[in-house]
């Protein structure tokens, strides 16, 4: 009958068979002990980080936004992210914002008036707030990057299925690859030409735009994008906006940077200003509220036909103030001194849509005698 190996831990005895030597083998026990503990100890702290749990956690910082839609299909709501403790809400910069009617639902069922506190066309991204404190959040300097096959949670109100206190939906999956929209251009009806996450899970349905991208630890990744389509072979691309590609921008709209142009108005107006007749520039009727400010003419030999502005370019920032409509243009210009530069984003073509800057200068005297 063979005898098992015994550790008498009190004494150097023996039958401490390690190899080691007695005093050796019961350091070496100790320290096995002791690894044990911590790693013991390591389990049950994090024993409230199950997938269950970071999910709990991460429905608190979701957002249900409702605004503007109803027309040509288009849905009237859309997903956000709280990034602050005292209300800045991160979405998607789309038609469901263009309106002075934004409701914000926050899990709980509680709901809020939201404005628009600034927003970059380019990046496709806006910054909402609400009157509120104490909010659960996503810090953004936790935000983390991650590599083709992570794997992934997707957190939005896609479809609209979350009307109060109901929790967002819950999609899994992995990051098929990560690739620059650049490279795509010419086939994606989108402004945006930056870094995305594309991802094998469909993400990307209405309502879903300005969700919560995880990795499977509730670290946030980036925020999902609006539908887009691949206008080639008509497939539809499930992507996400990298936190690091937008982190910068964020901040800049956080302390003012490319807010509503009328967030900004009141300042005394200079005794010889632009205006759309000085820069040979017609916009389309103005017949709505928030009539989108689309070039429907430009006069030849204008600044404005110098510079390179085009017919039915649409005007999204004016010195990086953001314009939502052609009543809003006019005045913003009725603010900017004719010796100073104006800086135009435009948003050029419907079936490959691209961003072009264009600056206007020209000597004040030039101007006055045009209306």
């Amino acid at each position: 009958m063979t005898k098992s190996a015994s550790f008498d831990m009190a004494s150097d005895s023996p039958n401490c068979r390690l190899g080691l030597g007695s005093r050796g083998g019961f350091r070496l026990v100790q320290r096995i002990l002791i690894a044990l503990l911590t790693a013991m100890a390591a389990v049950s702290s994090s024993a409230g980080d199950t997938l269950p749990n970071i999910i709990e956690d991460a429905q608190a910082k979701i957002v249900k936004i409702y605004g503007a839609g109803g027309f040509r299909g288009m849905q009237a709501y859309q997903s956000g992210i709280l990034i602050s403790p005292d209300g800045y809400i991160l979405t998607v910069f789309s038609h469901v914002l263009d309106t002075n009617y934004i409701t914000a639902v926050v899990h709980d069922g509680q709901r809020f008036d939201a404005t628009l506190h600034g927003a970059d066309p380019r990046l496709e991204i806006a910054l909402l707030k609400i009157d509120a404190t104490d909010l659960p959040h996503f810090k953004l300097y936790e935000a983390v990057e991650a590599d083709v096959g992570t794997r992934v949670i997707a957190m939005s109100n896609l479809f609209g299925v979350a009307m109060g206190n109901e929790p967002a939906s819950v999609q899994r999956g992995t990051i098929a690859a990560r690739t620059n929209l650049q490279a795509r251009r010419g086939q994606f009806e989108t402004a945006y030409r930056g870094p995305v996450y594309v991802l094998d899970a469909t993400t990307n349905n209405p309502g879903a735009a300005g969700g919560a991208l995880l990795t499977v630890r509730g670290q946030l990744l980036g925020v999902l994008g609006k539908e887009l389509r691949n206008a080639q072979n008509h497939t539809w691309l499930n992507y996400a906006l990298p936190i690091a590609e937008m982190e910068a921008v964020i901040a800049q709209i956080q302390s003012g940077a490319f807010a509503p142009s009328a967030e900004i108005s009141g300042a005394a107006k200079p005794e010889l200003a632009y205006s759309l007749e000085r820069l040979g520039i017609r916009l389309v009727p103005d017949v709505l509220d928030r009539t989108p400010p689309f070039v429907e003419y430009v006069r030849e030999g204008s600044p404005a036909n110098k510079a390179g502005i085009q017919s039915d370019d649409l005007v999204l920032l004016l010195n990086d103030q953001l314009i939502q409509s052609c009543s809003a243009l006019r005045e913003q210009l009725e603010y900017v001194d004719l010796h100073d530069e104006v800086r135009l984003t435009v948003l050029r073509g419907r079936d490959v849509p691209e961003l072009r800057e264009v600056i206007l200068t020209a000597a004040p005297e030039t101007f006055r005698n045009l209306p």
